[in-house]
């Protein structure tokens, strides 16, 4: 399952990589068990335990929900208190960038390069996206958090958000060609998040995500649906989804028991280069190589 450039996975293949990343979402879940951390999943997984009772047939990664309290205790946690080094918790800070605005679980067993992502120094593992649940203020505040979110997104990616044209775009490439210098982008980014996180779920009616792009930071959730988790079956498990995930899901994707139509259904990542059977440290010692 490897390659120079981007391609299509079977229907086969794809299944083996979807059950390959069972093993970090199971460690996963051991870890917030044991450490009283809040998840559940959402986005894909979500759908595909209620639709498939498993992954989507199409999809290539997990996702997942925490609250912000819980999200910000994982990277601290993971550092004192995972028993295993083939699991790494990444979010980009002095000493790593990753590419992305959220946390990642990273598989280092196999390789799975992202073509976005091909050009940079990291861990290249089978990815879990960790995405975090903010308060949602209401007014002139809402309007101020999704302006830092935008902000926070821009600065740390370093890259014009894809598919958006107009204002949002333009706007962005005029802020990145007027502040050019890491120091002062790393300094914009670290403040934006302050700011936009700064509501606290406890306070807000609702509540919102941030980390996954300027489509979803619209959306606005009533607190209640995700008070808690519930657990449905997944590939043979009980997994976690929000107790309100009808709202949710009607929220965010409109009919999400409707199957999209057939040219949608197809992995969403651009990949190029998937290797389950080499360790993505082996993978980073060959590319040296050549």
């Amino acid at each position: 399952m490897d390659s120079d450039k981007c391609y299509a996975f079977t229907p086969e293949q794809l299944r083996k990589l979807q059950l390959r990343e069972m093993d970090a979402l199971l460690y996963f879940k051991e870890f917030c068990e044991e450490n009283n951390l809040l998840f559940y999943f959402c986005g894909g997984c979500c759908i595909g335990s209620l639709r498939n009772k498993g992954f989507i047939p199409w999809d290539d990664d997990i996702d997942i929900f925490m609250p912000r309290p819980d999200y910000e205790k994982l990277s601290k946690l993971w550092k004192e208190k995972s028993k295993s080094s083939r699991y790494l918790c990444l979010r980009t800070d002095d000493n790593i960038f990753t590419g992305n605005i959220f946390t990642t679980i990273v598989d280092t067993s196999a390789t799975f390069v992202k073509e976005n992502q091909s050009h940079l120094h990291i861990p290249h593992g089978l990815v879990m996206d960790v995405f975090p649940l903010d308060g949602c203020p209401t007014g002139i505040k809402r309007k101020m958090q999704k302006m830092w979110a935008l902000l926070y997104s821009l600065f740390l990616a370093q890259v014009v958000p894809e598919n958006h044209g107009g204002i949002v775009g333009f706007g962005s490439k005029v802020l990145l060609g007027v502040f050019k210098s890491d120091k002062i982008r790393d300094k914009i980014w670290r403040y934006a998040e302050k700011k936009m996180s700064q509501y606290k779920i406890d306070d807000c009616e609702y509540i919102t995500e941030l980390c996954a792009g300027p489509h979803y930071m619209q959306c606005e959730y009533p607190k209640w649906v995700f008070e808690k988790a519930v657990y449905k079956e997944f590939e043979g498990y009980k997994m976690p989804i929000p107790v309100g995930y009808d709202e949710y899901l009607k929220i965010a994707f409109g009919d999400y028991m409707k199957l999209p139509p057939k040219d949608k259904q197809i992995p969403h990542h651009d990949v190029v280069y998937c290797n389950l059977n080499m360790s993505c440290y082996d993978y980073m010692k060959k590319k040296s190589t050549e």
